[in-house]
């Protein structure tokens, strides 16, 4: 797919969390912390992260909806279970706390601010709560036009009822907006399905392209967004 002779859009989406903000290593941050507190650990930050990754993701798609909180927190004590560690009510609240305070990459601020000027609104499409990202988004320099959150929604992604809710309350059609992400699994799964235009963000994690699915254009970091929507004539 490409970008090339589509109209220029209203409306940019982006995923928040490893697309503006530094998820995988604030992620690692508090993984580390949690697991220093441990007695008898001997899992490694990696392998902890791996396993809450997966419990918190599959929790999120089980009926009815919860939220971001009450879900971390049990996809936290669930692979801290299956690690055969002990588990804490102090360790959830160490990640909830985490997260909002965790910065944006260094180019995203400036970035944004580039994008406002040249037209674009900008939307922030996550799969959090609204109190949670609220500090993340106050880090944002004031860029960010509206917050679409799964608790509003009441979907995960790549639930296409969040991004449906998120386009309605837009006032646009899928065909109107563009979005910009790091996670194929969630991001790019729900682009396939619902045929919106898809930007990744690949900034060397390690994460793969679904094997069925190519976004519309692959970048390393967020500002080589901007001289390629120069190039689109947008």
């Amino acid at each position: 797919m490409t970008l090339q002779n589509t109209p220029r859009p209203e409306w940019l989406t982006f995923d928040c969390y490893g697309t503006l903000i530094q998820w995988d290593e604030g992620l690692k941050a508090v993984a580390a912390d949690i697991l220093r507190g441990k007695d008898e650990h001997a899992v490694d930050v990696e392998r902890l992260i791996e396993v809450y990754d997966r419990h918190e993701h599959r929790l999120e798609q089980i009926p009815p909806h919860r939220s971001f909180r009450e879900l971390s927190t049990q996809g936290l004590q669930l692979a801290l279970e299956e690690l055969g560690l002990t588990s804490d009510p102090q360790d959830s609240q160490q990640l909830a706390s985490a997260i909002p305070r965790m910065p944006p990459f260094s180019e995203v601020i400036a970035t944004l601010a580039q994008l406002k000027a040249m037209g674009f609104k900008l939307c922030i499409v996550s799969n959090t709560d609204d109190d949670i990202i609220a500090g993340n988004v106050a880090q944002l320099g004031g860029h960010i036009d509206r917050v679409i959150t799964a608790q509003q929604a009441g979907a995960y992604k790549p639930d296409p009822r969040l991004f449906d809710y998120a386009h309605q309350q837009l006032g646009v059609t899928r065909e109107q907006v563009v979005h910009i992400c790091a996670s194929p699994t969630l991001d790019h799964t729900a682009a396939r399905d619902m045929h919106f235009r898809c930007v990744w963000i690949d900034r060397g994690t390690g994460r793969q392209l679904l094997p069925d699915y190519r976004p519309d254009a692959i970048l390393n970091t967020l500002d080589q967004v901007v001289p390629l929507f120069k190039s689109l004539g947008w």
